[in-house]
């Protein structure tokens, strides 16, 4: 609780709160890196100077509340040099039977996410994952990974061209739980 308080008093989601108890039990996890740990080379971008394999990092996520019919995800940058951070995946549409994605499913060449799922515009204007690529010699960056549990089976009026804050306005009050996964990144 004590990190989605934290992102909220930065501003970085203003969606609203799930009651107390609500959130608990839903949690996210990788076996990448663990929460508030350094990502590993081999998910960072590659290009503007970084060479990592720009593969997205398995997840894991167990606990989701009564109700959920699907699930979205995005993965930011709130350290970034740019206004409103950096957007690094977008999905959702995760049919809610998932439990997980494997290690480069942000790919969407590969087609590894879930049937009916929808990977949408990241900040470097493609689609599906893009990683962490900070400026030389900046601290560093926090990646921060929502999970958010809905109560809609389809984001209406998104698809692939959606962006990270147009996702946040669609899903606004349909929010059940939200999970958070923070690596760090810098180069």
């Amino acid at each position: 609780m004590r990190i989605a308080l934290g992102l909220v008093a930065a501003g970085a989601l203003l969606l609203p709160m799930p009651p107390a108890g609500a959130a608990t039990a839903f949690k996210v996890t990788s076996n990448a890196y663990a929460a508030g740990a350094t990502m590993p080379h081999a998910l960072s971008y590659n290009g503007y100077g970084c060479t990592g394999d720009n593969a997205s990092p398995d997840l894991h996520w167990s606990g989701a509340p009564v109700g959920t019919r699907s699930f979205a995800l995005a993965m930011w940058d709130p350290d970034a040099p740019h206004p409103g951070g950096w957007w690094h995946w977008v999905a959702f549409d995760i049919p809610a039977s998932a439990r997980g994605l494997s290690s480069s499913a942000g790919d969407p060449k590969k087609s590894l996410v879930p049937s009916g799922a929808v990977q949408a515009t990241n900040d470097f204007k493609s689609t599906g994952y893009d990683g962490p690529c900070p400026p030389v010699g900046d601290k560093p960056h926090r990646y921060v990974l929502t999970l958010y549990a809905l109560n809609l089976a389809r984001v209406a009026h998104a698809g692939p061209a959606t962006t990270g804050p147009e996702l946040q306005s669609r899903i606004k009050g349909h929010v059940l739980a939200s999970a958070v996964l923070i690596g760090r990144f810098g180069r």
